[in-house]
């Protein structure tokens, strides 16, 4: 059974900022990530990480304020939020895929993938004005 453990979440002002941590317990991915939702909005991927090499891919709205990036070692992907604006307000989840399915590859590692099969329980961010 996957396992991916969410931290770091809570309240913090306008211009503050937080991390999220996400550690895979049971397993490796090719592709890790962020996906939130706002009360009354539909999910929305934010940011990911092809872990083979790096790679990153954010949703326009974060860029520049969010960095997210992978621990190889302790199989733990971190989003690094800065500059918080209460529009950032939302249950954040972790997310990954392992693109190990035919015809699957980095390309499908991206914000903009609300199928990825893998999701943690969520972390609570607020953001106040």
């Amino acid at each position: 059974q996957v396992q991916l453990m969410e931290s770091g979440g809570g309240s913090v002002e306008t211009g503050g900022s937080l991390r999220l941590s996400c550690t895979a317990a049971t397993d490796t991915f090719r592709c890790m990530g962020w996906f939130r939702q706002a009360p009354g909005k539909e999910r929305e991927g934010v940011a990911t990480i092809y872990t083979g090499g790096d790679i990153t891919s954010y949703r326009n709205s974060v860029k520049g304020r969010f960095t997210i990036t992978h621990d190889k070692a302790a199989n733990t992907v971190y989003l690094a939020m800065s500059d918080l604006k209460p529009e950032d307000t939302a249950m954040y989840y972790c997310v990954a895929d392992r693109l190990d399915k035919p015809g699957f590859g980095i390309g499908d590692c991206n914000p903009g993938r609300v199928d990825m099969p893998y999701w943690g329980k969520g972390s609570l961010v607020t953001i106040s004005s």
